[in-house]
């Protein structure tokens, strides 16, 4: 990179918020699963809408390739470089909130905003966001999210974090600013997200490709302050899928996830006696004492012979009309051959919602990665079947390499599942990990040392099941470089994402390679 580049850029974020440092450089370059073909030149760090506009315009003009980043917790690639001529965007000090109008009942924020800072500047309003946040959300940002469209806290009854937009402002390749839905009205604000065409969602689910977020505003709502909590288990995923599907048809559940029996073994194993005391301060803080005490008494020991778990939070303004809920899913389960279990899991992650990304790696530092599909509740359990069918036929590489397993699996909105099957394998960890993993962690573990083979067969697992999700045709989050979007789209479709790319990003300067989009459809 010429000097003149870095000192004109050095003018307009300053001198301090253009790296060009090589340890700096590569850790911009991996995520959690991955190290990027190439090693970003640079990254800009903007801290306003002006700024970035600017920014993005010189460097394109300059013949780079840009790739905008959150807060970095994803494994599909999305913002890592695919061109050896990159930079990247950081938009972490980007991250102030911007207005909080209750009487229009939005909110506005920059791009680089995290969940947790949302979370923490609507507390004790009466107010939140419909989606309020993705389970990374002490790290993962409001825009990434939005990029990769994301889900958890609210998905139950309110979708994806794209559902909960209103309008944005985001960045073209030019450095030319587009504003979205009523937003965009002269003289109006951004309180509506339609008016004639949906544009605001065309930047959601993007992977970065279209343009760069700056700001987003989403929908406010009168908090539902009563909860109720309920676990159970299920001796096998068939019936918990037709549990997961009816809880989800009739919606009564704010959040509903679940594990299979070796997920459940790893969080046992990785969480500490140290974790456990936090959590449980967290729970007395928002149930009272008596729960507290319960889940002390109680500790792990009722986790040992549960096989297919769920867990699940109902909420409502009225606290009866939680309970009932709950009660209704009793019912439920008590009808597809489920028992209840002690509910501690989804209390803790109710009163402890945003928690260090120490599950990014294994209990004795493997490494971690998941992939995921989003199917109707019809389709689950013929696609779980085809995940175990590929994992029988390559039993003898993953017993060889010690490869671990397991599930998490997750409802959104009245219609869908998520699986998403997770691997655990011995390997040295990336600078990625050291820098978002607790260090009082890193220093309990053993580790690995570097194994390509077994990281091998994770990535043929991975592109198996990516191919087998296409088969189902499954959707995804966060497709970045990773999902086929392109393969399993009709072509039609697919032609006008181009032609939107196209008009957005003539010269493909924005991500190229998200969505399967290159310049002069190459790749």
């Amino acid at each position: 990179m010429n000097e003149q580049l870095i000192s004109i850029l050095g003018q307009i974020l300053g001198s301090e918020n253009f790296l060009t440092d090589p340890d700096e450089c590569i850790y911009y370059s991996q995520d959690v699963y991955s190290a990027a073909p190439y090693v970003t030149q640079g990254v800009m760090r903007p801290g306003n809408l002006a700024e970035l506009s600017a920014a993005i315009k010189i460097a394109t003009d300059a013949g780079y390739a840009l790739f905008p980043r959150g807060g970095g917790v994803s494994y599909t690639s999305g913002y890592l470089p695919s061109v050896a001529k990159s930079i990247t965007i950081d938009t972490g000090r980007m991250n102030r909130i911007l207005e909080i109008n209750t009487q229009d009942m939005y909110v506005t924020v920059e791009c680089g905003c995290r969940w947790v800072d949302l979370y923490e500047a609507l507390k004790g309003s009466g107010l939140r966001t419909p989606f309020w946040g993705t389970l990374s959300g002490i790290s993962a940002t409001v825009g990434g999210s939005l990029s990769q469209n994301s889900i958890f806290f609210g998905s139950g009854h309110h979708g994806t974090a794209a559902d909960s937009v209103t309008s944005m402002q985001v960045v073209t390749a030019s450095g030319e600013v587009i504003t979205t839905g009523s937003g965009a009205v002269k003289g109006g604000s951004p309180f509506f997200r339609h008016y004639g065409p949906d544009l605001t969602g065309l930047f959601t689910g993007d992977a970065g490709a279209l343009a760069v977020k700056a700001t987003i505003t989403l929908r406010l709502m009168a908090e539902t302050p009563h909860k109720a909590f309920g676990s159970f288990n299920f001796a096998g995923y068939d019936h918990m899928f037709a549990v997961m599907a009816a809880l989800s048809r009739q919606g009564l559940a704010s959040e509903c996830f679940g594990f299979d029996p070796f997920l459940q073994s790893q969080r046992m194993k990785r969480e500490s006696l140290v974790k456990d005391v936090k959590a449980l301060s967290g729970v007395i803080k928002a149930s009272g004492l008596k729960a507290g005490v319960k889940m002390a008494l109680t500790g792990r020991r009722y986790m040992k012979d549960v096989q297919y778990s769920i867990h699940v939070i109902t909420e409502h303004k009225y606290a009866g009309v939680a309970d009932q809920y709950m009660n209704d899913i009793r019912a439920v389960v008590r009808d597809n051959h489920g028992e209840e279990i002690e509910n501690t899991i989804p209390k803790v992650i109710s009163a402890t919602p945003f928690t260090p990304l120490n599950n990014m790696i294994g209990p004795e530092g493997e490494r971690w990665s998941p992939v995921h599909a989003l199917v109707p509740h019809s389709k689950a359990k013929a696609l779980h079947d085809d995940i175990e069918a590929i994992y029988a036929d390559e039993a003898t590489d993953i017993e060889k390499y010690n490869i671990g397993r397991g599930y998490l699996y997750t409802t959104v909105g009245t219609s869908a599942v998520v699986i998403e099957p997770v691997f655990f394998w011995p390997d040295a960890l990336m600078p990625f990990h050291h820098r978002h993993v607790e260090q009082a962690v890193l220093k309990g573990l053993k580790g690995f040392p570097e194994n390509l083979e077994a990281r091998a067969v994770v990535q043929r697992l991975r592109e198996r099941l990516v191919d087998l999700f296409v088969a189902h045709g499954a959707v995804h989050f966060q497709i970045g470089k990773t999902y086929k979007y392109k393969q399993g789209l009709q072509q039609s479709s697919y032609q006008l994402v181009k032609k939107l790319k196209k008009q957005l990003d003539p010269d493909g300067r924005i991500n190229p390679g998200s969505l399967g989009l290159w310049p002069k459809d190459e790749g």
